[in-house]
């Protein structure tokens, strides 16, 4: 989901996005709770971002019946991908 909007350095992924930040070394300029947080609900940081809040149902819109008070990412989910982009030194 990603790299729909940030390149990263995954060389091996050839279609990477270009709208939102570069990944790369994401982890040595955001602490693990800073990251967990700007994906969890990026509105917190940024009140105007499009990026979508993974980890929260407060306050979202146009969210499809089946959907309504679901998270996009489990708690686990969200544990992997911040300990991911954690490593991103």
């Amino acid at each position: 989901m990603c790299l729909l909007c940030h390149r990263a350095p995954i060389p091996e992924e050839r279609f990477q996005g270009d709208l939102a930040p570069d990944l790369a070394g994401v982890g040595a300029r955001l602490s693990p709770e800073e990251i967990r947080a700007r994906i969890a609900d990026p509105r917190r940081a940024n009140p105007d971002t499009f990026m979508p809040a993974y980890f929260s149902t407060q306050d979202l819109v146009r969210v499809a019946p089946a959907y309504r008070g679901k998270t996009l990412f489990t708690e686990q989910q969200l544990e992997d991908v911040v300990a991911y982009l954690a490593t991103l030194k």
